[in-house]
């Protein structure tokens, strides 16, 4: 699925130095971060890493999309929470890739409900549909 240029609203845009293992930051000084690979990856943990700034954007991103749906079907979401939850592992072609399990909880609102907001969510989702085809994302309602 692609956008047409004249429909681009916004475009962010990083820099990163010395990929995995250095700074990444934004063009407008608002992100300024130490990246390093985490101890479970035998790095030193020190700073955050990418698949931490990628459930970070992807949880912000699926609750805006949930709270569209919801107005969208006017049920109440207040007090609800995304949680992103990504991992990186080896593939059986020798390279690294991401799953991703999203998880939300949306209190007051019965599962069924809550389940479908969810589903309506992914489908409107830009992180979902970035990914959709290429990664695992799981959904779940907590």
């Amino acid at each position: 699925m692609t956008i047409q240029s004249i429909d681009v609203a916004y475009t962010a845009v990083a820099t990163a130095e010395n990929g995995r293992d250095g700074r990444v930051s934004t063009d407008d000084g608002k992100l300024d971060v130490v990246v390093n690979p985490p101890k479970e990856m035998g790095g030193s943990g020190a700073g955050t890493n990418p698949e931490q700034l990628f459930a970070a954007g992807y949880s912000a991103c699926f609750q805006g999309a949930l709270g569209v749906v919801a107005r969208k079907e006017k049920v109440d979401i207040t007090g609800s929470t995304v949680t992103a939850s990504v991992s990186i592992g080896k593939t059986e072609a020798g390279g690294f890739g991401l799953e991703v399990a999203i998880s939300a909880s949306i209190p007051g609102v019965d599962q069924d409900t809550a389940r479908s907001l969810v589903e309506k969510a992914h489908q409107v989702c830009p992180y979902s549909n970035a990914t959709r085809g290429n990664i695992t994302v799981d959904l779940s309602v907590a």
